[in-house]
């Protein structure tokens, strides 16, 4: 399956900025992203190949004993999602907004340290019970400050479960959390 080859600005060596994971080769954008300057952009989302590649490299980063995943929409859903089949745990999602079917959903405020906005994460109460009491690992796609790693970890916990690890398909910046990764991203390019 071929990608075609996004615009992008150069990278630190004057040619785009490119990604391995597995055998499969991506070009990224560089998107401007508040006061970071530019960074490379990450979608999982419309690329199986590289969600599918991304999910066979982490399996084995899973640490041994987890009980579920939990993720956030959007980006990092897809992955998730490849991770879950893959793995054989289920996996429960935090949304950015409330939806009217939620029951008694728990909030989370998200620091806006990496993109300059702060954010609400939204687990739903049904979701939630499905945690407690189980060893959750939080799935990302990029990890960069931590803090919606931590939101999300905050949500395991008011949901009675017990944060297991964090694993992301790539790193960015200076997380304090022990997150287990593929790459690590340039912080700005």
């Amino acid at each position: 399956m071929s990608h075609p080859t996004p615009t992008s600005q150069p990278g630190p060596s004057g040619q785009p900025f490119e990604i391995t994971v597995g055998n499969v080769t991506r070009p990224l954008r560089l998107v401007p992203v508040g006061q970071m300057g530019f960074v490379p952009l990450i979608e999982f989302l419309g690329d199986s190949e590289l969600t599918r590649a991304a999910a066979q490299a982490l399996l084995p980063l899973i640490p041994e004993g987890s009980e579920a995943l939990l993720t956030v929409v959007t980006n990092a859903l897809p992955l998730a999602h490849e991770l879950s089949d893959l793995s054989g745990l289920p996996y429960e999602v935090a949304r950015k907004k409330r939806r009217t079917y939620m029951q008694a959903p728990l909030i989370q405020e998200v620091p806006g340290l990496t993109l300059g906005v702060s954010e609400t994460l939204w687990l739903d109460g049904p979701h939630a019970a499905r945690l407690s009491g189980k060893k959750v690992v939080i799935v990302q796609d990029v990890i960069a400050s931590g803090t919606t790693a931590a939101a999300l970890a905050r949500l395991v916990e008011r949901s009675g479960g017990t944060v297991h690890g964090y694993l992301a398909a790539f790193k960015q910046g200076n997380s304090p959390l022990p997150v287990r990764y593929l790459q690590e991203l340039p912080g700005r390019v």
